[in-house]
């Protein structure tokens, strides 16, 4: 393809373009998956992601692994499903009739070295000259060995030495065997590849995925695991809460410390909500995934947004304490007096995010949610926080002096009742 500044198309939506075209060529199946300089995948699929079913009994494996294909094949949000077993080899299996084989005094050992002498290539002997070897390998004929009806051929000595054919003692019986037989680890495995559809994104597709299992009622010697990027997806999306639970009490235990309370970090950290609800708004507008990048946005918005709160809330704070002024008239005060500062700081962010958001050329597409996340958090939050951080303030304090005061009764109760 071109490069990328030089078409409006991404990868995906040209490989969309180009799927009806190809699928009309009868007797192939073409598969396209975009090539990206830095992946996780560790193995090599016809479509992009990756999910393997592992099976101690390879029989097992091969029975199931059709039946949740074709489960996977119904699911809106996934295309081009696609599977690397190879199990429709032919094979020739010969079947000994041992009564007739006992009858005549031949022995399956017999058997087994006859077939061996006609097509094993075994050493018989080894004739030596002066200046080199030469080992004697015994064989049929080339033009008895071109396939299943040369065994027709071959006869055996009875006890009675007589010949009797094979084809009296043996019969052929065919049925289909593995070309390839992968493992993962120490048993055998098969790998699944998917493709999105064009309004699904991954998550989706994990989530269909599982429930396409659950509906199966595979036995519990079938194990299923993504791979690859998918893997790595279903790791982020289990670790997501608790490292933002992580960053928001860390946040917390730092804004307690530094103003002696338990109340007003509360109030700081309510401007987060806002900014998480902006940055998925962005996204959805966007029509961007909530990739791994876009988490780490929101995680930078926890820093940048809180220091619209910081500002207002330290410098009521200290008006409250140095000059004496009531709650509301601090708040008010800090709101005018910081709200220059806020924007100031609000657009010096939100326009270092611009260039990562609006940009194109090669990587565009890594850095694309970063950018929308923080724009978009920043915006929506910067709206909000300037109306409800005196709102919350002006809340948690009475709540505060609600809970002094009731503590400065019980106390002077107490006391009363001691004395």
């Amino acid at each position: 393809m071109k490069p990328i500044a030089q078409r409006r198309l991404a990868a995906s939506e040209i490989i969309r373009r180009l799927e009806p075209r190809v699928g009309q060529v009868h007797g192939v199946s073409f598969f396209m998956q975009p090539v990206q300089d830095l992946t996780v995948e560790d193995r090599v699929s016809r479509t992009q992601f990756q999910y393997t079913l592992e099976d101690s009994d390879a029989r097992e494996l091969a029975e199931w692994v059709p039946r949740f294909v074709e489960r996977l094949r119904s699911q809106p949000e996934l295309r081009d499903i696609a599977t690397d077993q190879q199990d429709q080899g032919l094979r020739a299996h010969l079947v000994i009739d041992r009564e007739t084989a006992s009858r005549l005094g031949i022995t399956p050992q017999l058997i087994d070295d006859t077939l061996y002498d006609a097509f094993g290539q075994r050493q018989i002997s080894t004739l030596f000259t002066q200046l080199n070897q030469y080992r004697v390998v015994l064989e049929v004929a080339p033009q008895f060995q071109q396939g299943p009806a040369a065994l027709n051929d071959i006869y055996l000595r009875s006890a009675s030495n007589g010949e009797v054919p094979l084809s009296a003692v043996t019969r052929f019986v065919q049925a289909t065997t593995p070309l390839t037989l992968n493992h993962q680890g120490q048993f055998p495995v098969v790998t699944i590849s998917f493709n999105l559809a064009p309004s699904a994104s991954l998550g989706d597709a994990v989530h269909a995925i599982e429930k396409a299992r659950e509906e199966l009622n595979q036995p519990a010697s079938l194990q299923g695991e993504f791979q690859g990027t998918a893997k790595a997806f279903e790791g982020a999306l289990d670790g997501q809460p608790w490292l933002i639970l992580a960053a928001v009490v860390t946040v917390y235990v730092v804004l307690g410390v530094l103003y002696e309370s338990y109340i007003h970090p509360a109030t700081i950290l309510s401007t987060l909500p806002s900014a998480a609800v902006g940055a998925l708004l962005a996204l959805m507008v966007a029509h961007e995934d909530f990739s791994i990048i876009a988490l780490i946005g929101v995680i930078l918005l926890i820093g940048i947004v809180e220091k619209n709160a910081i500002m207002m809330i330290d410098f009521a704070l200290d008006a409250e304490r140095k000059e004496g002024r009531t709650a509301q008239d601090a708040i008010f005060q800090a709101s005018l007096l910081r709200f220059r500062p806020i924007v100031m700081t609000t657009l010096a962010a939100l326009l270092a995010g611009l260039p990562l958001a609006l940009g194109t050329g090669p990587g565009s597409e890594l850095r694309r949610p970063l950018g929308i996340a923080i724009a978009g958090g920043l915006i929506f939050s910067q709206l909000l926080t300037l109306y409800t951080t005196p709102v919350t303030y002006l809340m948690f304090d009475r709540l505060a002096k609600r809970v002094s005061r009731r503590d400065a009764v019980e106390s002077l109760g107490q006391s009363v009742a001691a004395s």
